[in-house]
């Protein structure tokens, strides 16, 4: 072998290397804004089931103690292992904390009646839609990071 043939075979040279970065890197750019969108997309399709499993624990709350809980709080695990209408048990900690999945959630209920917001944490980056409910069961968005309400459109 002569010499410029072994010094060939060693390795890559700079340009072969600078190539294949620019390829990688045109993959990126065009992956990351996809994936991003996947998975906001992700987190508010969550924030529609926690929205519903807020209403699953509120009818479960009221079948339990005749009305309908007025806090996430009440919805969530007791400090001492035993349901009382203060801590029901029938959430996890985090959402009767308020946040679960990139979105912050509200209830207000009364004896007969609630209402349920989500909104994204960071608007555009974890969600790009609000949620609204009430004891309808009915689940609302607004596309916008106005909070939804009883008025806006259903999802269908």
């Amino acid at each position: 072998m002569n010499g410029r043939n072994r010094r060939r075979s060693r390795g890559f040279s700079l340009i072969e290397l600078l190539i294949v970065i620019a390829i990688i890197l045109i993959i990126a750019v065009i992956a990351v804004p996809k994936y991003n969108q996947s998975r906001m997309l992700a987190q508010e399709m969550a924030a529609i089931e926690t929205v519903r499993t807020i209403h699953k624990a509120q009818l479960q709350y009221q079948a339990q103690f005749g009305n309908f809980a007025e806090t996430l709080i009440q919805l969530g695990p007791a400090a001492n292992g035993n349901p009382s209408p203060a801590a029901a048990d029938l959430i996890p900690n985090d959402l009767a904390q308020g946040s679960k999945t990139g979105f912050n959630f509200t209830m207000q209920g009364s004896k007969g009646a609630y209402t349920v917001l989500a909104v994204p944490i960071a608007y555009g980056s974890t969600g790009r839609r609000t949620f609204f409910s009430d004891q309808s069961t009915v689940v609302r968005e607004t596309w916008s990071s106005e909070p939804a309400n009883a008025q806006s459109p259903e999802i269908k």
